[in-house]
């Protein structure tokens, strides 16, 4: 996938005409993030989105007291950062790299320019609302009806994105603040899933799911 063609995977420019896609792709920039570097902030200034190009960002929201928690993790062809362009409101989290990372960068200014010419493509707009919306919904539902073992083994799934094998990108407490448990209480269920036989882990970042069925039964509500 090159950097021009990374836009038409996004649920935004991917329905946009092809004039006004190669448009875009004129005015996209490619930029790199170190492991750790912050690629915004929560209440900064919002000028510009982002789409994933390579490697994996870690969206979290922080309390008044400075604990994070982890919200979502995204792979190549996710885009953020573009709630501010139709409110014109602050960064809402802070994204993080969790290793190198190459982003496509476009300036809102760019697309509302775009956007202009081809207003039907704001339908694209609601649909990213209405997932967002829906994700929301399910984050609810997780904590309402998922105990703190049920909520870990559906983060595992997520973030081993369909792979067996895969490598944790977060620190133990960062995993705790995404399954909204204490470090504790997470790595006693991971046992629990290494006892079953469900999963294996080396180390602190190697892990192999074993029994996908098994854990996917236990992160249904």
């Amino acid at each position: 996938m090159t950097r021009g063609r990374v836009l038409d995977q996004t649920d935004l420019f991917g329905q946009m005409p092809p004039d006004l896609l190669d448009q875009l792709r004129g005015r996209t920039e490619l930029t790199k993030f170190k492991r750790n570097e912050y690629i915004c902030s929560q209440g900064q200034i919002a000028n510009e989105l982002y789409i994933v190009f390579s490697g994996r960002v870690a969206i979290s929201i922080r309390a008044s007291d400075e604990r994070e928690s982890v919200v979502a993790i995204l792979g190549p062809g996710a885009m953020f950062g573009e709630l501010p362009l139709f409110d014109n409101g602050m960064r809402s989290a802070d994204a993080r790299a969790l290793g190198t990372v190459h982003l496509v960068t476009i300036q809102y200014d760019d697309v509302k320019r775009v956007l202009q010419q081809s207003p039907e493509v704001l339908w694209a707009v609601v649909k990213i609302l209405t997932r967002r919306l829906r994700a929301t919904d399910e984050s609810l539902a997780d904590a309402m009806f998922l105990d703190v073992t049920g909520r870990t083994a559906k983060r595992l799934l997520q973030i081993s994105a369909g792979e067996d094998d895969f490598r944790m990108p977060l620190t133990q407490e960062e995993l705790a603040g995404m399954v909204g448990a204490s470090r504790e209480r997470v790595n006693k269920a991971i046992a629990t899933f290494i006892k079953l036989g469900w999963l294996d882990v080396e180390g602190r970042t190697r892990y192999r799911i074993l029994d996908r069925e098994q854990l996917e039964i236990r992160a249904t509500p």
